[in-house]
Parts: structure tokens; C-alpha cells; sequence
């Protein structure tokens, strides 16, 4: 079975913080900008996008422990589940809004699109690819929910509750009219530029209206 390696032309993705996305989000937004990150963990991301970006960060988490990480940071975070909107935030307030492994696992993924389109001038979309050659080849040899290396997960005890492809996602971005200004799909730690809704085990998407 081929993978991403095999690919031409395709070339390693230096990683921020151990994480390829975070390298590419960072190369995504300039100096500066006002940046939100829905479902932003221990602020990680926001940490680094402040110290190498000067950007003006914002953050939603909904584990408290994780809110008190940020707060030690010196983040601006408060503790929220971002399914039940972004109300207090007015239209186009922020550069940038990133959402990032997070759409797979809230319970209402269209509306927090929506509400990340509306705040912000440009969304940052990152999720795993359900459609990845690894995780149907699991799921057609041993006839069970498939677990693979970037969903390390029995069915019972995965947050991951919509199981989208790249494909899928696209398809949406379409119907809902979002533009998408660039793409980027990757395998363990390369690019992937050859059929990624099979080779690329996740995907990064830069959206707006």
C-alpha cells in the first residue's frame, strides 16, 4: 500500500510546539493580527503565536483546568463551550479565527463554522482525515471501528463524534459558500499533493466568506 512518502514532490513540514498544523498555522498569520482559538487546550498554540507573532490572542476552552494553564500563561482565555455560540463576540472582530482538531468532536460542527465566519475575516480549519487509506484498510480487514496512529481510539471512549474526509469538507465549503484561500494536507510530517483524501491524515483549510 502506498503512503505519503511515495509521493512525489512531496517534502517534510517542520513542526512547532511537536505538531506540523501548528507550523503551518504560524505561517498562515502575519505579525500582529487578532487571533481567536476556539478549543485552545493549555493555550500552547496562543503561547507561541504571541512570543514569535505579537499577535492579540483570544482563547475558548471548556475544560477548566485548561482555562487556569492559559490564565498562568498570561492568556486572555475564558471558559465556554463554543457549540453554543460566539454571541459575544460582534461580526468581524478578529484577523483570524483558528479551530483547530476541534471540528470532529463538538456537537454542532456547521454552526461553529458559521459563527467562526462570522467574527472572524479568515478561519483556520484543522481535522483528521477519516478518509485516510490507513483507517479504511482497519476498517475493511478487521471489520471493526478502525484505530490507526491518529485515532489511537476505542469507539467507546472517542471524543471524535463526526467522522469527516477531505472530501466531505470540501463538499460543505461549497454548499455553504465559504472560499477557500489555501489548502494544506499532510502524512506523518510531509506534504501531501497527490490524492490527499487518501494519503493525508489531516488537513488544514484557510476559509472566508
Amino acid at each position: 500500500m502506498a503512503t505519503a512518502e511515495a509521493v512525489p514532490g512531496a517534502e517534510f513540514v517542520p513542526e512547532v510546539l511537536g505538531r506540523g498544523d501548528y507550523r503551518i498555522i504560524g505561517e498562515i498569520i502575519e505579525g500582529g493580527a487578532s487571533v481567536l482559538d476556539l478549543g485552545c487546550g493549555e493555550g500552547d498554540l496562543l503561547d507561541w503565536l504571541v512570543e514569535h507573532k505579537a499577535v492579540k490572542a483570544r482563547g475558548v476552552e471548556i475544560a477548566p483546568e485548561k482555562v487556569r494553564r492559559c490564565v498562568e500563561l498570561g492568556l486572555s482565555v475564558y471558559q465556554g463551550d463554543i457549540s453554543q455560540g460566539l454571541a459575544d463576540y460582534p461580526d468581524r472582530c478578529f484577523d483570524y479565527v483558528i479551530l483547530s482538531q476541534t471540528l470532529q468532536v463538538v456537537r454542532e460542527p456547521l454552526a461553529v463554522l458559521h459563527e467562526m465566519m462570522r467574527v472572524g475575516r479568515r478561519a483556520i480549519v484543522v481535522f483528521p482525515n477519516f478518509g485516510h487509506w490507513s483507517v479504511r484498510l482497519a476498517l475493511l480487514w478487521s471489520g471493526r471501528a478502525p484505530r490507526t496512529r491518529q485515532l489511537p481510539y476505542e469507539w467507546y471512549n472517542s471524543p471524535n463524534i463526526h467522522f469527516l474526509t477531505i472530501t466531505d469538507f470540501e463538499a460543505l465549503a461549497r454548499e455553504e459558500n465559504f472560499r477557500v484561500d489555501k489548502s494544506f494536507f499532510v502524512d506523518g510530517g510531509k506534504r501531501v499533493r497527490l490524492l490527499p483524501n487518501l494519503f493525508a491524515d489531516s488537513a488544514v483549510y484557510l476559509l472566508r466568506r
